[in-house]
């Protein structure tokens, strides 16, 4: 809690405007006013959420969505769980479609549907592209393409057999070093 020397400070320091608009100050409430208060946001959320339509609800999960692949996309960190096919479907969940529904938008077959999401293929850039149009634009394919692209990263930055493998079919390295 900030002492009575600082708020001093504070007001020698700036406006009353300049205080009102940088700082939030504690307000102690009684029960019966925090009860109140409560009530009033309560039935502030509940009048917004009536007024809300679906398109809207939809953009709002399709950002939320957006967010979430593009922080993984930017993280440094590598998470296995979090796979194209993992992403696709949270994609198809937060749209609200089924898989076979959402297949055919794609104009895809449910068993590739079904490969991709239990990651047993790879998707191409078609796909990613098929993707982007169907979120419009919302979710750009590059994402889609950083986040196979983040898989194929730490593939060939941690895997130690690769480099035995085709440490063989080189026949003359440099010999500089940095």
């Amino acid at each position: 809690m900030m002492s009575v020397i600082k708020v001093n400070e504070l007001f020698e320091q700036n406006t009353p405007a300049e205080l009102a608009e940088a700082y939030v100050f504690p307000v102690k409430l009684t029960k019966k006013q925090k009860e109140e208060a409560v009530a009033q946001l309560s039935e502030a959320r509940a009048k917004l959420r009536k007024e809300i339509t679906q398109e809207e609800v939809l953009s709002l999960k399709l950002m939320r969505f957006k967010l979430l692949l593009e922080k993984y996309i930017k993280s440094t960190e590598f998470k296995i769980d979090y796979s194209f096919g993992y992403f696709l479907s949270i994609y198809i969940d937060t749209i609200g479609k089924k898989r076979t529904e959402f297949a055919d938008e794609i104009d895809i077959h449910e068993t590739l549907l079904s490969q991709l999401i239990n990651n047993k293929r790879e998707p191409n850039e078609s796909l990613m592209i098929r993707l982007e149009i169907h979120s419009n634009g919302t979710i750009p394919a590059l994402d889609w393409l950083k986040l196979v692209e983040k898989k194929k990263e730490n593939y060939i930055s941690t895997d130690k057999e690769i480099r035995k493998v085709e440490r063989q079919f080189v026949k003359n390295h440099l010999a500089v070093s940095f």
